[in-house]
């Protein structure tokens, strides 16, 4: 077994209140999870993530192996020391870049032959690879190399994903076993079909791995399948370790995975999102953007108690996105993510209270406007 325990705390029907003890620190669930791709949350530091309670972040194998290159992190000692960070790390094991890299790529039984997005060369990712990837990073939790068929590939093509999979999860495994202590979850696939999804859940679960997770959602199909398959998939697996969905932001939808039992999720959902100008708040989702926020004086969120909302005006935040300013971006990055870490928190609380229902209830209701005032 990897260096991680797991413990459920409480339950309220499906949804579970629990606490994963890691190397660099002590994560509550459900937890949502920043990314980090390249070795950074975008336009904020450490420090910011850290006064606003993010407890664990996602930061991905494929992208650091190409830059800076895993002579960097070797002579940095880690991923941690690299960018500063000494709370709990997961790395993506470069399965959703066998998803999303498409051009050049060849798929074999052994590994994928994936282009560089940097400099078009062209690298053979193996399971074994990228378990020394994910070594050398040093990461709390790796994740097993896994393969993320694109759901208009059809049934064919999922099937082989789960067939693939499965052989690349228990060579990701026993290679990382030989090598490291590190926990290590393994990826349940099969696109929007129940019974690869029933085949690929009885064939992870059976290897010891540390957590489990639910992959290839959330890459383009409805919501509701979304839904129906984490519904169909997540109350069956293993109760005594985590659930992870990879690929989960939106506050609707974290609240139905909640829901059904998951207890982790990342997505760059927040941080992409202020980029643009939308705000997430308790009353839903807005675009700051919108002329009519230019004479207010209000903050974001007249609750919010982030850095943001102490100190700055809808109106001066609208300015600074018209006038194309970074610190626009910055401010509105750091109150999607406080909003993020406290939305973890409350849900945690309702759990434990016995009102997730009702919690749930009230956030599917605001997220279901396209904007608010």
């Amino acid at each position: 077994m990897g260096s991680l325990r797991f413990e459920v705390l409480t339950t309220d029907g499906s949804a579970r209140r629990g606490r994963i003890h890691l190397p660099h620190g002590v994560v509550e669930t459900p937890t949502f999870m920043p990314v980090g791709t390249n070795a950074n949350v975008k336009l904020v530091t450490p420090d910011i993530l850290k006064e606003n309670n993010v407890q664990i972040i996602l930061s991905n194998a494929f992208h650091l192996y190409l830059k800076p290159g895993l002579d960097v992190i070797r002579e940095f000692g880690g991923l941690h020391n690299f960018m500063n960070w000494d709370r709990p790390i997961l790395t993506d094991s470069g399965g959703f870049q066998v998803f999303s890299l498409k051009k050049g790529q060849k798929i074999t039984d052994d590994g994928v032959w994936i282009v560089s997005p940097i400099d078009g060369s062209k690298h053979y990712i193996t399971p074994e690879l990228s378990m020394e990837i994910q070594a050398t990073l040093g990461s709390d939790i790796v994740m097993a190399f896994d393969y993320c068929a694109d759901p208009k590939d059809g049934y064919d093509e999922a099937k082989r994903a789960v067939k693939l999979t499965t052989k690349w999860a228990r060579r990701s495994l026993e290679h990382l076993r030989r090598i490291s202590h590190q926990a290590i979850f393994g990826i349940i696939q099969g696109a929007v079909y129940e019974d690869l999804r029933e085949l690929s859940l009885q064939e992870i679960t059976e290897m010891d791995f540390d957590g489990f997770a639910i992959g290839g959602l959330s890459v383009g199909e409805p919501r509701e399948v979304t839904v129906k398959m984490v519904e169909f998939v997540a109350p069956k697996m293993p109760a005594e370790k985590p659930r992870y969905f990879m690929g989960g932001g939106s506050p609707d939808l974290l609240v139905d995975l909640v829901a059904s039992g998951v207890d982790m999720f990342d997505s760059v959902f927040p941080t992409r999102v202020a980029r643009h100008g939308l705000a997430v708040t308790w009353n839903g989702k807005f675009n700051i953007r919108a002329a009519r926020y230019k004479y207010d004086k209000r903050p974001i969120d007249e609750h919010c108690n982030c850095y943001t909302c102490r100190n700055f005006s809808r109106g001066y935040i609208r300015h600074l996105f018209d006038r194309e300013e970074v610190l626009g971006q910055i401010l509105l990055t750091i109150h999607d993510i406080h909003f993020m870490m406290e939305f973890g928190q409350r849900m945690r609380e309702s759990i434990e209270k016995g009102q997730f229902q009702k919690f749930r209830e009230g956030i599917k209701d605001a997220y279901a406007k396209p904007f608010i005032d």
